[in-house]
């Protein structure tokens, strides 16, 4: 008993300065936001700011048209995300629910396709973005980046959980397979969704290459292009440059605030079966 209750406090001990290694990047870049730029990497370090400076926050929004990234951003996140929980999900449901030839065969050869490196099919999209003139657009990135082999994989693995009962029951009183879907089965997979959401969101939040290759106008830029054409311009202004950082943070850590609850039930029960 001894024993246990000394491991549980060494596993408590480990885990919690894993945590301060962890946010320890974090705080300072939020210390750093308050700081005059010469104080950033003064030394000794000084955690809290003699002077904190919360028009660092008012500048950055003057300086560069960082409502207008905000918005893009938002607007391409919203969308792919929307539109990846849309396909994955319908996807997903045939692969799991719906017996047809050849259903695993065509489940492996898209789950395959994780294993591609972007960098060997960017070219192609592009070219193909191009002949569309969808490029400088954020449709262009909405339509390519709506489509998730993680997705689908994440939501087959969930609806396998889901006995198949569920949709007998409700084939032979006449639901038909849309239905099944929207009614039995997509209420039950809230954790799937919230999992999906999460790591959909931030992806495409945090996303540079991409933008990067398609959008040129800085009315069209997302906010991570945003920043680094800030950085380009005032590079010695660091304590700009980490408060337009911990703007860019904010909406991602309200979303997981959110939705944590369901995000670790889905990452717990996705991988039940195989």
């Amino acid at each position: 008993m001894k024993y246990r209750l000394s491991l549980k406090i060494f596993l408590y001990m480990v885990l919690i300065m894993l945590s301060l290694i962890i946010i320890f990047p974090f705080y300072w870049m939020v210390s750093a936001s308050f700081k005059m730029s010469n104080e950033v990497f003064s030394y000794p370090i000084k955690w809290i700011p003699n002077v904190i400076k919360w028009e660092n926050y008012v500048e950055i929004w003057n300086k560069i048209p960082l409502i207008t990234f905000y918005k893009n951003t938002m607007i391409l996140a919203v969308s792919v995300t929307i539109l990846s929980l849309l396909t994955s999900s319908l996807a997903a449901y045939a692969f799991a629910k719906i017996k047809f030839p050849g259903r695993n065969i065509a489940f492996i050869c898209y789950i395959s396709t994780i294993a591609v490196p972007f960098q060997v099919y960017m070219i192609p999209q592009f070219i193909m973005m191009k002949q569309f003139h969808l490029t400088d657009t954020l449709m262009s990135l909405i339509l390519i980046q709506s489509f998730s082999a993680f997705g689908v994989f994440l939501f087959r693995q969930f609806f396998i959980t889901i006995p198949n009962e569920l949709s007998e029951s409700a084939r032979i009183d006449g639901l038909g397979e849309l239905g099944i879907y929207f009614r039995i089965i997509l209420p039950l997979a809230k954790p799937a969704i919230a999992t999906l959401v999460i790591f959909q969101f931030v992806f495409v939040w945090n996303d540079f290459l991409g933008p990067l290759i398609y959008l040129s106008s800085t009315a069209n830029k997302t906010i991570q292009l945003g920043i680094r054409m800030f950085v380009s311009q005032y590079t010695a202004e660091y304590s700009l440059i980490m408060a337009a950082a911990v703007c860019s943070l904010i909406p991602i850590v309200v979303l997981f605030m959110f939705t944590q609850r369901f995000f670790i039930e889905g990452i717990a029960t996705s991988g039940i079966k195989g």
